[in-house]
This record gives C-alpha cells, sequence and structure tokens, in this order.
C-alpha cells in the first residue's frame, strides 16, 4: 500500500469531534481526528511494514503518525531514525507512546533513554522517562540496567521538583513501572513514591489525572502481579 493511499483513507476517515479531543490532549495540526479503533483496522491490513512506516511518519501528519508506530519494526530503526522521530513528535502522546514504545523495543532503547532524560527539550525529556517505563514493563529483568535504574530512582525526587509538567508525569511514571514490573525495584520505587507524595501536574482542559504512584504500585502488589510483564510496549 502506498503513503499517498493510506493518506486519502485517513482523511475519510477523520471526524471533527474526535479532532476537537485530540487537539484538548495537545495533538497538533495537521490531523484528521481518526480513532485509534480505525489507525489498528489499517494495522491488521498493512501488518509489518517499516519502509511504509518511516514514509508515514515523515508526513508531519498526527494520525500517519500514530499508524507509522503501530506498523514499524523496531528491530530496523536506527538510531537516527529514533532520534529524527523523537526531534519531529509535537504531541506528549507521539513522545511517549510511539517514539518511545519504539525505542524500548529498538535494540537502542537504553542508549536513547539515558540521552533524552538529559534533553531540555520537555518532550524528548518526557519521552526519556517513557521509554525507561516501557523498558521495564517488556524487557527481561536480565537485560536491564538494574543498577542504573535503582540510580535515577533515588534521584526522582529531587529532579521532579523542578521538572516541567509532562516529565513530572512521566517520571512518576517511571516509578510506578520499575515498582510494578521489576521485582527488584520494588520496595525501593515504594520508598521513591513515598518521598514524591502526590505529584500534581497540568493537564490542561482534560479530564486526565496523574495516579498516585504509592497506590498504584500496592493495587499492583495487591494482585500479586508484581513482575508480569507486558508483550509489547506498542498499542
Amino acid at each position: 500500500m502506498k503513503t499517498e493511499d493510506i493518506l486519502k483513507q485517513l482523511e475519510a476517515l477523520g471526524q471533527a469531534s474526535i479532532k476537537k479531543v485530540l487537539l484538548k490532549h495537545g495533538i497538533k495540526e495537521p490531523l484528521y481526528g481518526v480513532k485509534i479503533e480505525e489507525l489498528k483496522k489499517i494495522q491488521k491490513t498493512v501488518k509489518k511494514d517499516n519502509a511504509l512506516s518511516v514514509k508515514l511518519y515523515k508526513t508531519g501528519i498526527y494520525d500517519a503518525m500514530y499508524l507509522a508506530g503501530l506498523i514499524a519494526e523496531p528491530e530496523k530503526m536506527t538510531v537516527k531514525e529514533l532520534e529524527d522521530w523523537a526531534k519531529q513528535a509535537n504531541a506528549p502522546v507521539l513522545h511517549e507512546t510511539i517514539v518511545a514504545g519504539i525505542a524500548a523495543e529498538s535494540k537502542h532503547g537504553m542508549e536513547l533513554a539515558k540521552k533524552w532524560i538529559e534533553s531540555k527539550d520537555a518532550g524528548i525529556a518526557s519521552g526519556g522517562w517513557a521509554t525507561l517505563s516501557h523498558m521495564v514493563s517488556i524487557k527481561e529483568d536480565s537485560e536491564l540496567d538494574i543498577p542504573l535504574l535503582k540510580e535515577l530512582l533515588k534521584k526522582v525526587p529531587q529532579l521532579i521538583l523542578s521538572a516541567p509538567n509532562r516529565v513530572k508525569s512521566t517520571m512518576n511514571s517511571f516509578v510506578i513501572s520499575a515498582g510494578s514490573y521489576v521485582p527488584e525495584l520494588n520496595e525501593l520505587a515504594k520508598q521513591t513514591a513515598r518521598k514524591m507524595g502526590k505529584v500534581v501536574v497540568d493537564m490542561g482542559d482534560t479530564a486526565c489525572k496523574v495516579p498516585d504512584a504509592i497506590v498504584y504500585i500496592e493495587k499492583v502488589e495487591n494482585k500479586n502481579a508484581v513482575g508480569k510483564k507486558r508483550k509489547s510496549a506498542i498499542c
């Protein structure tokens, strides 16, 4: 399937009501307003196609960029391509779900996460923390740099004080993910969550809320689900 054909299909599937909601959640023009479920239907037809994925992402159209993430093949993505995607992303969901998810599933995840969390660009930094969250949720513990993750958990309570809104949110998510998906990090993550306290983030004109890290981790514990990994970071 060609890029032009998919763009025509996306434009036809766009809905003004969905577009309005997406704009409230920080998505920027250009976008058509296509439901995620419709994007997944296209994904089932296309399956995985990294070359097409790269072309769709370069269009700069939000719906096409999200679809690009669904059909990407992370193992084929280069560091440069992932860096370019991070720079081109212009919305939280692109930084934190699409780019971070693909980076986490690629062989470059930890390398890029360590670099991105140091960025002065809030979008890229939030994507870095999100990459770490995705990695602990899908990688076997033996594949993770546990000492580094412990070091970062200890630093979060101080770093989060002056962090931009989205970075605060993804730092909070990292603490939750570390405590939920890696048994060895569970106790330290809870200590970190208590030091952070309730994280307050301005989510704009939306009903979105930032979860309380300690409450969330304890719920996972109560379900005896600590350490239960996800199959994929990209959804």
